[in-house]
């Protein structure tokens, strides 16, 4: 996945849901050093009882914003989406340049 063109990412998730799979593999893709090159990562946990759905939101140096909403995306849907539009920016890009 690429994460050279994202800025923030912003997670909310039940732990114990099996709705929340999608939002906690996807923390999982990004690279470890991913907020030392600028990009905030913000997570919250929501508790067992909460009827709030689990997201994921992306927002992308051009300022594009995205929101994925757990129940209607898999991990392989959110990825494929990110790295399109993350391809689309670096293509903009190359061109620039």
């Amino acid at each position: 996945m690429m994460t050279k063109f994202l800025t923030e990412i912003t997670t909310k998730f039940n732990p114990l849901s099996t709705c929340s799979k999608p939002a906690r593999l996807f923390l999982t893709y990004l690279p470890p050093d991913i907020r030392s090159k600028g990009t905030s990562v913000c997570t919250k946990l929501l508790p067992r009882d909460s009827k709030e759905p689990s997201s994921v939101m992306v927002k992308f140096k051009d300022g594009r914003e995205l929101t994925f909403s757990c129940e209607k995306y898999n991990i392989k849907g959110i990825v494929e989406e990110i790295d399109r539009l993350s391809r689309q920016l670096q293509k903009a890009e190359d061109i620039a340049a």
